[in-house]
């Protein structure tokens, strides 16, 4: 078949794609007007997952799993928009890896709010100035991110969704490698990427800033100057990619949480995160552990931090494997409440990754 045939073949396909998702969204806008109505979330975490994961059994290729999901993914945030124009804010600047978590879940076709502190992502959506927010829990590296596990002693949202991210470090630039004299990036990055920089470039000055979108800010204006940040960032800030993935690990990935204030309804493949504090007296974390076992619930991970109310007194944040509404995770949170002092359901999500 010549080549042109094989073009009009797919202008004819591409004319199908076009009807097809547009039939699509004059169904989206039937349901927008049923939700409205009913006063329920436009975005439904469970729904989303349970479309990615059809489109994954559907899919006979050449197109990847991979590529289909990013795909679908625009098609959701554009299926979102059209049922409400969706507020996501989450821990800035731009081109952060929150802000490519927030892509990554949400698309592009959401307004996205940038926010100089989880504190104020928090906050944002507390005062429904953002239905959303994204920020991050933990590192596969650096461990818990404490200042949102302090969040949510106090706060009364709720976790609607994780999104996990594999962290890639790259060495941006507009000068040659031999040229650099300076690196730019945060505290932590540093730490991610030693072996690399001592190998490539030893003797240079390294810089401390707030954020890898910061660093990048800067070297887009500074002659012999790199940073280490994200592809992303690059694209933003008109920077050439030096190396690519220069982490010592090649194991880095971020859970970051989606905070909203409405529940998750359940799932196949949940999660369910909480935190209780419990009585001074010896022997007191292991029974509060029982009801777990008691009710064959896993535990994935158990974290403490200070109350910061009173010396020597910590609060316990769990991440355990189920929804809020199973039996058995039901029966042992109900028994976990009465022997701790305070006991607070975060949220039950899905697993989704």
């Amino acid at each position: 078949m010549s080549l042109n045939n094989l073009r009009r073949q797919i202008d004819s396909t591409d004319k199908q794609i076009v009807d097809l998702l547009n039939k699509r969204a004059r169904i989206i806008v039937d349901i927008g007007a049923k939700k409205s109505k009913a006063g329920t979330s436009v975005y439904c975490p469970e729904r989303e997952r349970e479309v990615l994961h059809k489109i994954a059994e559907n899919n006979r290729g050449p197109l990847s799993p991979g590529a289909l999901e990013t795909i679908y993914r625009e098609i959701m945030s554009s299926s979102l928009s059209l049922e409400k124009k969706l507020t996501v804010a989450f821990l800035g600047p731009e081109a952060t890896f929150t802000h490519q978590a927030a892509l990554k879940r949400f698309g592009s076709q959401v307004s996205f709010v940038s926010c100089a502190s989880i504190a104020d992502v928090f906050n944002e959506v507390e005062k429904d100035a953002a239905d959303y927010g994204v920020v991050p829990i933990e590192n596969s590296i650096e461990g818990a991110v404490n200042h949102t596990l302090d969040m949510f002693v106090d706060s009364d949202l709720k976790i609607c969704a994780q999104v996990i991210l594999d962290i890639s470090h790259n060495m941006l630039s507009n000068s040659s490698l031999r040229s650099i004299k300076t690196v730019y990036s945060k505290a932590e990055v540093f730490g991610q990427c030693r072996i690399w920089l001592q190998k490539n470039l030893p003797g240079v000055d390294y810089v401390e800033v707030s954020s890898t979108t910061k660093a990048a800010q800067i070297v887009s204006r500074r002659k012999g100057s790199g940073c280490i940040a994200s592809g992303l960032a690059a694209k933003m800030y008109g920077l050439g990619v030096i190396a690519r993935s220069i982490e010592d690990s090649p194991h880095n990935r971020t859970r970051f949480f989606v905070i909203g204030k409405t529940d998750t309804a359940p799932t196949e493949h949940d999660k369910t995160s909480l935190l209780f504090s419990i009585k001074d007296k010896v022997g007191a974390l292991h029974e509060m552990l029982m009801p777990f076992k008691k009710y064959k619930v896993n535990l994935n991970k158990i974290e403490s931090r200070p109350s910061k109310r009173r010396a020597w007194d910590y609060y316990f944040f769990v991440d355990l494997e189920g929804h809020l509404l199973s039996p058995r995770v039901h029966k042992a949170l109900a028994e976990l409440e009465h022997k701790c002092k305070f006991l607070k359901i975060l949220g039950s999500y899905p697993v989704g990754e």
